[in-house]
């Protein structure tokens, strides 16, 4: 019988604002009913925090973040200080089901999985809005209607949860530092685009999407408003720019071809079905977001054409991670 792998999980955090929920974080995190072996805070440049949650998190290594600002960096800071054969990330502003880490971890049992990526239910602080489409959940950094509803190999997984074999992730070299969160900057993908470089190097790779480990995300009410909306999707576009540049072949954009030529449409068709809630709000709601990310992705693909910096490549030009080549 495989002996289970020993388990590090990254909570990153950047402002003071969210202490409670960081709290609850760890919290659930701790009450596992498998504990992982460890557990790191990286603070994103915030000494304020850092100095809180050194003094009152107890069973936490908290650290800064040695590298560039922003959530790759952290991350990839927590990446090199872990001791767990997988390394799981979990958002300062979610909280873990108690079966959460050992659900993960079941899954490493097929040796070609090399990262696991779970379910991210929305805890909404106001109701949610009749207007939302469950297909644009991904907006506010949750699972969405059109993702599998059973184990499955995925493209790419949602940043709240996600987890990967550490061999696997510090040889790929990390969260690229020029994607990512900084601060309250909208722009993300980075986990997408490390997948798609994991995926590339293991053609036999498999990153599997299971449901059954599930956390739950806060999402505060300034992120329930029409302008949110807008400039998410907007920001998501132009983050696809830069992922569909820096990566090669078909698969850097395909789970969005399937997702327009199929849930989407589909999605049009529930929200206009008689008896539906807020049904032409709702109809709004799908174009405006296909428009705004469209128009993101053009946006940032005409930004890249006319960039004068050349398309870097290969890990050594990530952010440095021990155990990465040179």
């Amino acid at each position: 019988m495989n002996t289970a792998p020993s388990l590090s999980v990254v909570v990153c955090a950047y402002t003071l604002d969210r202490w409670e929920d960081l709290q609850a974080a760890i919290t659930s995190v701790q009450s596992q009913r498998r504990p992982p072996d460890d557990v790191v805070l990286v603070v994103d440049h915030c000494p304020e925090l850092h100095r809180l949650a050194d003094r009152l998190l107890h069973g936490v290594r908290v650290l800064p973040n040695q590298q560039h600002k922003g959530l790759s960096g952290a991350r990839n800071t927590g990446v090199e200080a872990a001791v767990g054969d997988v390394v799981a990330f979990l958002d300062d502003d979610a909280t873990a089901h108690p079966s959460w880490a050992d659900r993960l971890l079941a899954d490493y049992r097929d040796p070609r999985v090399l990262g696991v990526g779970g379910l991210v239910v929305p805890w909404w602080e106001t109701d949610r809005p009749a207007w939302f489409p469950l297909e644009f959940d991904w907006v506010v950094g949750c699972s969405y209607r059109g993702l599998p509803e059973e184990r499955a190999p995925i493209r790419n997984f949602i940043g709240a949860n996600m987890s990967f074999r550490t061999d696997a992730l510090r040889t790929a070299g990390g969260f690229r530092s020029d994607l990512g969160r900084v601060g309250t900057r909208p722009l993300g993908c980075e986990e997408t685009e490390l997948c798609l470089r994991i995926s590339s190097r293991r053609p036999d790779a498999v990153l599997l999407y299971d449901p059954s480990a599930a956390v739950r995300h806060r999402v505060p009410a300034a992120r329930t408003t029409w302008s949110y909306f807008r400039s998410r999707c907007y920001a998501e576009g132009l983050s696809k720019a830069l992922v569909a540049r820096y990566s090669d072949g078909p698969a850097a954009l395909s789970s969005e071809r399937a997702y327009l030529t199929s849930t989407i449409p589909r999605a049009f068709r529930e929200a206009l079905r008689p008896g539906r809630s807020a049904p032409v709000r709702t109809a709004l709601a799908l174009a405006l977001g296909v428009g705004a990310t469209a128009l993101g992705y053009v946006v940032g693909s005409v930004r890249a054409r006319r960039s004068t910096v050349p398309v870097p490549a290969g890990p050594a030009y990530h952010a440095p991670v021990k155990g990465s080549p040179a």
